[in-house]
């Protein structure tokens, strides 16, 4: 397996945000976003390891600022790190009011995937090399990230995890 680049990853998505989409405020509703985050995640996951992949996890997604009926989304999706058969993928999301000119920040999210095999099964994936130095510290932040979805997932103990132990343990 040869060594991929994060910029190999990214994806950029938009959509109108139309009635459809948004509550009785006019805004765009969370689970509309959530399911175009999902596929904009997926795609930058499957652009890493070439194979089908499945969602395992959403970190906490806030939002900042509501996406209006109307404007314009923008998803940007790209790995921060790939682990052995899992990748995380950092997204952002901007809202842009085309008439007027103005495009904001409306929330950022990490979400996990798992490649799979023909069978469904968890497979390799290829290893992830961070160029910028941003690149670089999401790197090594998204091992501190995935101790802690496991530990509050119930499928790590505190104690083992090396990088987060004194968040949970008191000596």
């Amino acid at each position: 397996m040869h060594i991929k680049k994060p910029q190999d990853t990214f994806v950029m998505m938009s959509e109108l945000v139309l009635p459809n989409d948004t509550n009785t405020l006019g805004n765009l509703m969370g689970g509309r976003l959530m399911h175009w985050m999902d596929i904009a995640a997926a795609i930058s996951s499957q652009k890493h390891c070439n194979c089908p992949v499945v969602t395992a996890s959403v970190d906490n997604v806030s939002f900042s600022n509501p996406i209006k009926l109307g404007n314009l989304l923008t998803i940007e999706a790209k790995l921060t790190r790939a682990f052995n058969t899992s990748m995380e993928v950092y997204l952002r999301v901007w809202g842009e009011d085309l008439s007027a000119q103005y495009k904001y920040l409306s929330n950022e999210a990490y979400m996990t995937f798992v490649a799979l095999d023909p069978n469904s099964r968890p497979r390799k994936i290829p290893h992830l090399e961070p160029e910028t130095e941003i690149e670089r510290k999401m790197h090594e932040g998204a091992l501190r990230r995935r101790q802690l979805r496991l530990i509050l997932g119930g499928k790590m103990k505190p104690e083992d995890a090396g990088e987060l132990r004194a968040l949970f343990m008191t000596e």
